[in-house]
């Protein structure tokens, strides 16, 4: 595996946008590791701290500040370093913050999104584009069933809502800009979009979410308090989907438009558990803590959101490969190194070889 994303990717130029957040700073260290030439773009670090300053992530890479909603320095970007790959991740991410910041959420997820597309499609360079969304794209209407890519778009609040129309937006431009038919005709860009939640691994500070709530509270001392204790989640580890979107580029960029499409990239059923369950599991692996409910009335939040990931395991040879135990152990473990005080040179080594590790069991499993 690691040989195969080396040849995709080693001395190209990829560009991700959200580059200084959570998911976006772990794919950054990854594609640098594989010997890309990253360009990062992307609004300061959106928490204090990040994984981003934690492991002094802009000596790896060229790292830009700057706002996907300023659709001219974004032009300049894309004329400027000519990227082969793109990984747009820049986002209003929180469900909780859309209630308070509506008009921010759909400005940055979609307009974002649309001048994403718009730069390259003005720009020559651009061979494969991953726009990636989120889970709760779908209309969740909490049957039970897994969603497939193919089942209706939608979202109850304004920031699942937003990502619909991500996806609906990226449909139209893949049909109306960068059509399937006309590859190698009138243009020359696989794009293709990318649906994923419940990420949880080393270095995220989100607010509202539930790994970081655990390991800021227990970092302190102090008693975890859990909303929704139980609601039940497809918890997901961090590398698991950042895989599937390198596995999906490197096919895109060797056969075109083939796989051109909506993508799903979530864990394998036995990695559901409720939240409280979770938090079980947390305080287990830091060795000690305990946890309280909040009792105070929340917004809406699904009771229950799963991925169909039959196709990206029939059609990309794609599948998770932890455990959701071990997926929590190694989340923990990277917390409880930052907060002993690690330096970032220690904190980045041990993230490479997390990273290191993970290719290692993957070529394991394909084997």
């Amino acid at each position: 595996m690691n040989s195969f994303l080396q040849n995709a990717y080693k001395d190209k130029t990829v560009l991700i946008t959200g580059h200084t957040g959570f998911k976006g700073s772990w794919l950054s260290l990854w594609l640098a590791e594989l010997g890309a030439n990253v360009i990062g773009y992307s609004l300061e670090p959106p928490t204090e701290p990040s994984l981003f300053n934690a492991i002094n992530l802009q000596e790896k890479i060229t790292h830009i500040i700057g706002d996907v909603g300023e659709q001219e320095s974004l032009l300049s970007l894309f004329t400027k370093y000519q990227p082969e790959f793109v990984f747009h991740l820049a986002a209003q991410s929180l469900v909780k913050r859309s209630y308070k910041e509506p008009g921010l959420t759909f400005q940055t997820n979609v307009m974002g999104t649309l001048n994403v597309l718009e730069a390259i499609r003005k720009t020559n360079s651009v061979r494969a584009c991953i726009i990636v969304t989120s889970d709760k794209c779908y209309e969740n209407i909490e049957t039970g069933h897994s969603y497939k890519e193919t089942d209706p778009l939608g979202g109850y609040d304004p920031y699942s809502s937003s990502k619909g129309c991500e996806e609906l937006l990226t449909a139209a431009y893949r049909r109306s800009f960068f059509n399937p038919e006309h590859y190698n005709k009138k243009h020359k860009v696989a794009l293709s979009s990318a649906r994923a939640g419940n990420i949880i691994g080393g270095g995220d500070w989100a607010d509202n979410r539930i790994i970081p709530d655990c390991v800021r509270a227990l970092s302190k001392g102090e008693p975890i308090v859990i909303r929704n204790p139980e609601a039940i989640r497809p918890w997901n580890y961090v590398l698991e989907s950042l895989s599937g979107y390198l596995l999906l580029g490197s096919l895109m960029r060797k056969h075109g438009v083939k796989y051109s499409d909506a993508w799903n990239f979530g864990p394998n059923e036995e990695s559901e558990m409720s939240v409280e369950e979770l938090v079980k599991l947390s305080i287990q692996y830091w060795g000690n803590g305990k946890y309280i409910r909040d009792a105070a009335i929340h917004s809406h939040e699904a009771g229950l959101l799963k991925l169909d990931i039959s196709k990206a395991s029939r059609l990309l040879c794609w599948s998770p490969i932890y455990k959701i135990s071990e997926a929590v152990e190694r989340s923990v473990n990277w917390y409880r190194l930052f907060y002993s005080n690690a330096l970032a040179e220690d904190l980045r080594k041990f993230t490479v070889n997390e990273i290191m590790e993970y290719q290692d069991n993957m070529k394991k499993r394909l084997d």
